[in-house]
């Protein structure tokens, strides 16, 4: 889940309020506090967050009428939009090379998320070339071929020291592309000679776009990188890695304010489609257990066509299916990425605490798991609650797998199972209606 830590200790806030017997001052300050410790222990800058705590305790002082808590989620919602700039900012393709520099330190993720920039513009109909400027990391050149080639785009290398001579030697085949992603060089930290280097990139090259990559481990330094990268190449935009982990985020996400520019994108795990824009109201949405039906779409849209999509919905909402349907739905989900990142973007998930160990599908187990339907009768694909002791060691025997493996299908299924029964007859509107009355106007 995105900053993981975060959105636990937010949501946990909103559930303290909630009990409260009375919703007066002195429940709204401690409210308050909770909120200011859950961004300190985020990393948000300390001055930023009492800001943000200030401007949710006046509103919420004037605006709250005795029992009426919703408003209060509402309050928060809006203010943390806000804080991290309201509406999404998008990278706009307008001509013909479009060029974006990627500039950071080393260990922020650069090479990886070009990767991902190159799958994720070539899966819309873009021709993207990668460009690799990083004449001083040894396996620069190696990586950004790799990633290229995972993303099924061209790779411009030539092994030189000196950065503009490669960039001139491919100058006229890089005009053949819509987009070019160019990769530059990092350090340790940000140094003389990188902010001499990246500026000199910089006039020669002219890119469209100059795009600062953090890593979301980067911690209060974000502030002083960003202000440092900015000078040596006018930041246009910024795209935050490893937002999956247990880095605490706040301060890559903060310290892009400094700035001026947006947060294009982020980073959300190690594969080249985990990558997604950033858009405040669909994150804070998520990080508040209240979904993010934009950009579950979006995925849908780009990796499940319409028939899968409408197929899969109805199953979902049906509440009742067997190993079959199990099977099909997760070679389904397995297209879009982890499923304990695409539930939390389903409004209303975030509330029926299910179980994280339901969600713990590693890669292998879906075809172990054909082998092994393989070796099932029809009866037993079609009613599991049937399968006992002495059918689970012919199954396993059967499919090559062991007992234990065949108990741990069975388990998802009951897993599964227990989830669709809790979604069963509910519409669809009904679970995005509280997500779509918090939207901001």
């Amino acid at each position: 889940m995105v900053l993981d830590k975060l959105s636990t200790s937010l949501k946990e806030s909103l559930k303290k309020l909630a009990k409260s017997i009375f919703l007066d001052e002195r429940a709204i300050n401690e409210f308050v506090k909770e909120i200011q410790k859950a961004l300190l222990k985020a990393d948000v800058n300390v001055q930023l967050v009492f800001d943000l705590t200030s401007k949710i305790k006046e509103r919420a002082l004037k605006e709250v009428k005795e029992g009426n808590r919703e408003k209060i989620i509402k309050i928060v919602y809006e203010e943390l939009v806000e804080f991290l700039g309201r509406e999404k900012s998008e990278i706009k393709i307008e001509k013909k090379p479009f060029k974006i520099m990627f500039v950071g330190i080393y260990g922020s993720g650069k090479s990886t998320t070009i990767g991902k920039l190159a799958r994720y513009y070539s899966k819309r109909g873009y021709k993207v070339a990668t460009l690799g400027l990083d004449v001083h990391r040894p396996a620069a050149f190696e990586q950004l071929r790799q990633v290229s080639e995972e993303a099924k785009v061209k790779s411009f290398i030539f092994k030189d020291k000196d950065p503009v001579k490669i960039y001139k030697k491919f100058e006229k085949e890089l005009n053949e592309f819509d987009i070019v992603l160019i990769d530059t060089a990092g350090r340790d930290a940000l140094s003389k000679e990188l902010i001499e280097e990246i500026s000199l990139l910089n006039k020669e090259i002219k890119p469209d776009e100059k795009i600062l990559v953090m890593g979301a481990d980067i911690g209060q330094a974000a502030k002083n990188l960003a202000e440092g990268f900015h000078k040596s190449s006018g930041v246009t935009g910024i795209i935050i890695t490893k937002l999956d982990g247990t880095a605490k985020g706040g301060g890559a996400l903060t310290g892009a304010s400094v700035t001026g520019a947006k947060i294009k994108f982020i980073g959300l795990g190690e594969k080249l489609e985990d990558i997604e824009v950033f858009n405040p109201a669909g994150f804070v949405s998520r990080m508040l257990g209240m979904g993010d039906i934009e950009a579950l779409l979006e995925k849908f849209d780009t990796e499940v066509s319409k028939e899968q999509a409408e197929d899969l919905g109805k199953k979902l909402l049906k509440g009742e299916f067997n190993f079959v349907d199990l099977y099909e739905q997760m070679q389904t989900m397995k297209k879009l990425g982890p499923l304990n990142k695409i539930v939390e973007m389903v409004p209303g998930f975030g509330s029926l605490n299910i179980p994280k160990e339901m969600f713990d599908v590693q890669e292998g187990k879906i075809d172990k798991w054909k082998d092994m339907m393989a070796s099932m009768t029809k009866k037993e694909l079609e009613d599991p609650d049937i399968i006992t002791t002495d059918r689970i060691a012919r199954i396993s025997s059967g499919s090559g797998t062991t007992t234990a493996e065949v108990k741990d299908l069975l388990k998802q299924y009951k897993q599964s199972k227990k989830m669709m029964k809790m979604l069963k007859g509910k519409d669809p509107s009904k679970l995005m209606k509280k997500f779509r009355n918090l939207k901001l106007k």
